[in-house]
Order: C-alpha cells, then sequence, then structure tokens
C-alpha cells in the first residue's frame, strides 16, 4: 500500500504520543497536530489513508473538520470523544464519521477499529463499482450520483447507503444491518440515523418510473427495480 500514514489530530500531547507509538508498532506512518487551526491544512498536505479526529479542539472543533472534510473527499474518519452518549454518535454518523470511539480507549481497540474501517473502505480490486439503472448512476469508484445527466450532490456515507442498497435490489435490510454493513461497526443504541439518510436520499432522487428506494414498515428498507 503506497500511502500508509494516518492523520491524528487531539489537542492532548500524551494521547497523542500513545496513539502515534502503538500505530508505528502497527507498521503505519503517523502524522500528528494538535489544534482545529492546522487540521484541514494538515489533512491537504499529508493526504492520509486515515483521519482519527478528537472532537473538542482549540480552535475549530472536530464536528466542524470533520464536515469540511466530507466537502471534498471520502478518506475514512473515526471520531475520539470523551462523550459516549448515543447523541454524540448520531451526530457523528450523520456528520460521515466511518467509527466513533469514546474516552478513555484501549489503544489496541483503536487499532483494530482502524483496521477494520480501513478493511471495509478500500478496495479489493481495480474494478470499477458502478450501477446503472435507467436513468440512475451510482459509482463509488469516483463517489458520484448521476440522475438524467444531473450529478447529485451527496456526502459520501448517503451515495455509500445508495449504492449498498441498489447493489441488493429486492433485498430488506433492518436499520441495524444497514449501520453495520455500510457504517461497519456495532451501534448500540438509536437507529435513527439510517432514516436521516434515507430521507435525504429521497429528497434529492424524487419520484421514479423505474426504480424506488422502498420502506418495509417494521422492518427497514429495499430498493426495487421496478418491472417496465
Amino acid at each position: 500500500m503506497e500511502n500508509n500514514t494516518i492523520l491524528v489530530i487531539d489537542d492532548d500531547k500524551n494521547i497523542l504520543a500513545i496513539i502515534e507509538l502503538y500505530l508505528k508498532k502497527a507498521g503505519y506512518n503517523v502524522y500528528t497536530c494538535t489544534t482545529g487551526y492546522e487540521a484541514l491544512g494538515a489533512f491537504r498536505a499529508v493526504n492520509p489513508m486515515l483521519v482519527v479526529l478528537d472532537v473538542m479542539l482549540p480552535g475549530c472543533d472536530g464536528w466542524s473538520i470533520l464536515h469540511d472534510i466530507r466537502r471534498e473527499s471520502a478518506t475514512p474518519v473515526i471520531m475520539l470523544t470523551a462523550k459516549g452518549d448515543t447523541g454524540e454518535r448520531v451526530r457523528g454518523l450523520e456528520l460521515g464519521a466511518d467509527d466513533y470511539i469514546a474516552k478513555p480507549f484501549d489503544s489496541n481497540e483503536l487499532v483494530a477499529r482502524i483496521k477494520a474501517v480501513l478493511r471495509r473502505t478500500t478496495p479489493v480490486s481495480e474494478q470499477v463499482r458502478t450501477i446503472v439503472l435507467q436513468d440512475l448512476t451510482i459509482s463509488l469508484e469516483n463517489y458520484s450520483v448521476v440522475l438524467d445527466g444531473v450529478q447529485l450532490e451527496m456526502p459520501p456515507k448517503e451515495i455509500e447507503l445508495l449504492y449498498f442498497l441498489a447493489s441488493h435490489s429486492g433485498k430488506v435490510f433492518t436499520r441495524e444491518q444497514l449501520l453495520e454493513q455500510v457504517w461497519g461497526f456495532d451501534f448500540f443504541g438509536d437507529s435513527r440515523t439510517v432514516d436521516v439518510h434515507v430521507k435525504r436520499i429521497r429528497e434529492k432522487l424524487g419520484d421514479n418510473l423505474y426504480w424506488q428506494l422502498k420502506t418495509v414498515w417494521g422492518v427497514g428498507y429495499k430498493f426495487e427495480v421496478k418491472q417496465t
């Protein structure tokens, strides 16, 4: 793997030192910064394979940084926070975080989470991952959704959710299954983040004669290609 650099952003230098130690032992290059002011510049300069991002930072909080990263990149982001409540988890998921770990954390667990996220987000081959359905094209190759020749503005997690459902046309998935398959980790608590993402996708796609993102009441969601 050509790029094995992980960017770690945290204002606690002791935590940075511990994370850096464990990640280097696991074979990764590590670049660190301690303030929100320098975070986005460091991200653009380093072009990391993954970001470990603390929520509470001086200058600019982790939520704002995550939002800025998601506007220009699908690079995996794991959020670190001292708060472990469900509301914080949901917020991170809705903003496009790939995983979430609360402080204090076990360093070996963090390394394991990083490896799991990278396995999910790194293509296993160079095959183009694109679905073409009548007037809709969904591509994970360049993270784009094109409807009637117009590219829609969608954040990475909306694209990944739509792609997953469309690639399993006709199959019903529960919210918990979608969280595990698309977000890729065990989520304990409110699963409404799936509902939020589906609602936003529907608003952008509108009604269609050829396919539909359907709610299966009491179960979950499915993508259905209509018979024409």
